[in-house]
């Protein structure tokens, strides 16, 4: 309790040195509160801008609420540009913690010390996140490994900080009704929900298996194999990889990297992922990505870091389709359409309103060269102008709005002049394709082929037990067991000609399936 009470006493008074209550009632109704507040801290001069305040202080607070800050700058539909933008300035500039703590932590989690589980062992780390670090390793077999290390005590420092971060979006709800509007306690349960996720390495290292899986006959990516013997919910273990970091041009065209192809890569990487997988790397930012010069895997990115990932179904997949096509067809009244469909937007609202406020956001953009078009400043425009009309958005869809703007970043840095609608417009396109068309069709009957091959021999069955289920065990009148039993017979008439008419559907299908799959249609 004391070391709680000396926690919050910590916060206040950060709070009060950056004058974070000043950023909090900013637009807010309560004049006479922040005037108090004021004279009580009259021995204040707030000169600095408010967003480079509050980056100071979470930076001050520590690895909690630096991360708590860098999922606060992916929230865009929800923070002032000001303020998000200079949060996605904060970077894991955190201490490593000591040797001996990595040491221990990998003695506990994976039985013995790591100079019995490598051939060798660097105890400098890497790289220092707020989660984790990184040390180099060589196995025994002499394959060059990186191996990542929670921080200890983690859980418990991430509970009382979110205990506490629960209590303050508690108070200011209760002080300042308007705070309301930017959901304090949705986003607090959402950080919750991201940050435990993040403490289960294993998690990191299933979704680094499956992203390799899905590019295994890629050559546009590389994702680090996974030594599942050396990995636990603590420490992980992975191929050490090799590359320059995106961010370092000149280096990458000194090496005679294509640039032009790399950034154009970049997009149907990312393209690929949402449109085909379902399934995006959502932390792509430079810091996360080498380029290979290796003679064999020359020009390829390679993907680090896979705490964060996106998942899309294909309702979403539809969604976003739908709304890419239609805005750059400038189809508003589609885009309106699409969100009453999805049901995120209430089903009472007027098409025509939606299509309006749609379009009073993003006509302008129209007036400049396609290529110069950002499909996250859509989506972002899109989220903010949903507000209006109380659509909810959906956290998958904002975890994409952040990555595409960092996809987006990176491509124009290596080619200023990439269009980004040239590089995603067939990805679209296929997608609509293989949903809407015969294509689709097949493939889907295709897919549920196994299924109704299970259920159709059941059928009669199940039939026969429905109409057992009919009967019943007192006396009846013969009257009323010649009106029961007409009624099943026309019943059983119904169903039988219900059962037939499936039977030839199902038959015909999976027929058509056969030859289109024999001749080569359904590729």
């Amino acid at each position: 309790m004391i070391l709680k009470f000396l926690r919050l006493l910590k916060i206040f008074t950060v709070v009060i040195k950056y004058g974070l209550d000043e950023i909090a009632m900013s637009g807010l109704q309560v004049p006479r509160t922040a005037r108090l507040i004021s004279g009580i801290f009259f021995w204040r001069r707030i000169t600095t801008p408010r967003a480079i305040r509050l980056r100071l202080a979470l930076e001050e607070l520590g690895p909690i609420f630096i991360k708590f800050g860098q999922v606060l700058s992916t929230r865009r539909d929800l923070m002032p540009p000001d303020i998000a933008n200079e949060l996605s300035l904060l970077q894991d500039r955190v201490p490593p913690f000591g040797s001996d703590l990595a040491i221990a932590q990998i003695t506990r989690s994976l039985g013995a010390p790591p100079d019995q589980l490598f051939a060798s062992f660097d105890p400098v780390p890497v790289a220092s996140a707020s989660i984790a670090q990184v040390h180099f390793a060589k196995l025994k077999n002499g394959r060059d490994v990186a191996v990542k290390v929670l921080r200890p005590g983690m859980k418990k420092t991430i509970d009382e900080d979110i205990a506490l971060m629960y209590m303050a979006t508690g108070l200011i709800e209760k002080l300042w009704a308007e705070s309301r509007l930017l959901k304090p306690r949705e986003v607090v349960a959402e950080f919750d929900k991201y940050l435990h996720d993040e403490l289960d390495l294993m998690r990191e290292a299933a979704n680094a298996s499956q992203l390799r899986r899905n590019f295994a006959d890629s050559d546009l990516l590389l994702v680090p194999e996974m030594f599942w013997d050396y990995c636990s919910s603590n420490v992980i273990v992975m191929e050490r990889m090799h590359g320059i970091p995106v961010s370092q041009i000149d280096r990458l065209a000194a090496e005679g990297v294509d640039l032009k192809k790399l950034s154009s890569d970049g997009v149907e990487i990312f393209f690929t992922q949402v449109f085909r997988d379902g399934f995006f790397h959502a932390d792509m930012h430079p810091g996360n990505i080498l380029v290979s010069v290796e003679p064999e895997t020359f020009g390829r990115y390679i993907a680090l870091d896979f705490g964060i990932v996106g998942t899309l179904n294909d309702f979403d997949k539809d969604y976003l389709s739908q709304n890419f096509l239609a805005f750059f067809r400038r189809d508003y009244k589609r885009v309106a359409e699409a969100h009453i469909e999805s049901g995120w937007a209430p089903r009472h609202t007027r098409v025509d309103e939606l299509e309006a406020a749609v379009r009073a956001c993003c006509e302008p953009i129209f007036d400049r060269p396609l290529k110069d078009i950002s499909f996250g400043q859509i989506l972002l425009r899109l989220f903010q102008t949903s507000r209006r009309f109380n659509v909810e958005v959906q956290p998958q869809l904002v975890l994409l709005q952040k990555t595409l703007l960092n996809i987006e970043g990176l491509g124009r840095q290596l080619d200023p002049e990439l269009d980004l609608w040239k590089t995603a417009k067939p990805h679209l396109e296929r997608w609509m394709t293989e949903q809407v068309g015969w294509r689709g069709f097949v493939e889907r009957l295709k897919a549920e082929a196994p299924r109704y091959a299970h259920i159709f021999p059941q059928l009669p069955r199940l039939m026969h037990q429905a109409l057992e289920r009919h009967a019943q065990p007192h006396e009846i009148t013969n009257h009323e067991m010649m009106n029961r039993m007409l009624h099943e017979i026309r019943r059983s008439n119904r169903m039988l000609g219900v059962l037939a008419w499936l039977a030839g559907g199902v038959t015909s299908g999976l027929l058509l399936a056969a030859l289109l799959n024999r001749f080569g249609g359904g590729a």
